[in-house]
């Protein structure tokens, strides 16, 4: 089969098109031909070397995707050959051929196709999880989000929305306002504008129910943003380390700083199924729109890496074996 691998850590020049052994389906998997592969930030640390890696080279990098089950384990008794699957945190995605566990292994809905499960798994039971669990949004909620032109920024102002909050996007440029203002956002301001207070005024001097902080670096005003009794919830450090939080102030504001990660609650098949279930819906119930993808060969992912890198793109970025 053929595969995007590399050898040793560097820039997107390391990755190479060859072809390798297939993988052994064990007992518990099943081998799956690939028709879109998500390609991530992880990814990049990954390729960097940020991000520890199991095993001896070549590496293959790639962990969400969807295809066709061309084979299954011994053990599997409710999956077939011919099935469409998809999955979000199954490794060596970047292949023609990937052995994926069965309980991470989530059937595809007719309705859905491989190249939008492939764009919004990851991101998307991110997002889910961040308005579910992180804090859980409530009918008249305001909640801002950082980022909010990214791939889980997008995702994360439509479902303020569809759970019956107003959403507030902070974004980088006039350009990325424009696309979070068409995904029905209540305002969105810009990072070099003062957009603490103009969040304070716009939820009539209160300050934000919640906010989605992804940046890191700007903790300490995401904390001014928020109301007496907000919560502040921490899920990515895109933009430099945060500062250190006084428990002093949380105690004098009754304000909540609160952690997500993912792996947290992905802990079950049945738990995969019935998150990404719900935004199966929501897609095929035109709630939740995914922005169309920008799709590379798998062939020409020193390209895709590049593009990825640049931070140009905003939408998501998806390899085709």
């Amino acid at each position: 089969m053929k595969a995007l691998v590399f050898e040793q850590f560097g820039g997107p020049e390391v990755l190479e098109y060859q072809e390798i052994k297939e993988p052994v389906v064990g007992p518990e998997e099943v081998l799956v031909r690939t028709k879109a592969i998500g390609l991530n930030f992880a990814d990049i640390y990954r390729r960097k070397g940020n991000y520890h890696l199991q095993g001896n080279p070549p590496y293959i990098l790639g962990y969400e995707g969807a295809g066709v089950v061309e084979e299954i384990g011994s053990m599997v008794t409710t999956l077939k050959v011919g099935d469409r699957i998809a999955f979000a945190d199954a490794p060596h995605a970047n292949a023609e051929l990937v052995a994926v566990p069965f309980e991470k292994a989530i059937p595809l809905p007719d309705g859905i196709s491989f190249e939008t499960a492939a764009s919004v798994l990851l991101q998307g039971l991110t997002a889910h999880y961040l308005v579910k669990d992180s804090y859980s949004i409530k009918s008249g909620d305001t909640a801002v989000i950082h980022a909010a032109a990214g791939g889980v920024g997008q995702l994360l102002i439509q479902m303020v929305q569809i759970l019956g909050g107003k959403a507030i996007g902070l974004t980088s440029s006039s350009e990325k306002a424009d696309i979070v203002r068409k995904l029905g956002a209540k305002d969105v301001f810009l990072y070099h504008d003062d957009w603490v207070n103009k969040i304070v005024t716009s939820t009539g001097n209160k300050g934000t129910d919640v906010i989605y902080e992804s940046i890191g670096s700007t903790l300490a005003k995401s904390f001014s943003a928020t109301r007496v009794g907000g919560t502040v919830v921490f899920f990515g450090m895109a933009g430099g380390d945060p500062e250190p939080v006084d428990p002093r102030m949380l105690m004098d504001t009754s304000k909540t700083l609160t952690g997500g990660d993912l792996w947290n609650v992905l802990t079950s098949r049945s738990e995969r199924i019935e998150r990404s279930n719900q935004l199966f819906q929501w897609i095929e119930e035109n709630q939740l729109t995914i922005q169309p993808p920008v799709t590379f060969g798998l062939k020409d992912g020193q390209d895709a890496h590049k593009l990825l890198e640049s931070r140009k793109s905003t939408g998501k970025i998806l390899l085709l074996p």
